[in-house]
């Protein structure tokens, strides 16, 4: 299986692209990738196997069904204490987080006054246009 090695290096647009060209040039080669990939996990983080390329080596390595999908963590490591130290790492960065957007906010905030400021000075520093003239 050199070939869907190949493909996987490209990763999910390519071998959606196949199974277009499949369907596209004669379609029960196409229906037979699609059946390959829904068979083999290589499409979506829901099959049960774990052959697909995108699950956790470690996942694979103990033989369960724990793994990243979708950006969330399903299930505990199964060590208290770093489950532990995991929660207390991603609490700390969500404080960090906040703190620097509170940051970002106030830089905002500090730069719009500066600009306000200078557009106000410059603007009473020009001669008011829409006063009419004194005629004489």
């Amino acid at each position: 299986m050199a070939f869907a090695a190949k493909i996987d290096e490209w990763g999910k647009p390519a071998w959606i692209g196949l199974v277009i060209l499949g369907f596209l040039t004669f379609w029960p080669l196409g229906l037979a990738i699609l059946g390959y990939l829904i068979w083999s996990g290589r499409m979506g983080c829901w099959n049960h196997g774990g052959r697909g390329r995108w699950h956790n080596v470690a996942d694979r390595a103990q033989g369960n069904a724990r793994r990243w999908c979708g950006g969330a963590f399903t299930g505990s490591s199964g060590n208290v204490a770093f489950d532990e130290y995991r929660a207390d790492t991603l609490r700390r960065l969500e404080e960090e987080e906040q703190e620097f957007k509170a940051f970002l906010d106030r830089l905002r905030q500090a730069k719009d006054k500066s600009e306000f400021d200078q557009f106000m000075a410059e603007r009473g520093r020009r001669p008011d246009a829409s006063a009419p003239e004194a005629q004489g």
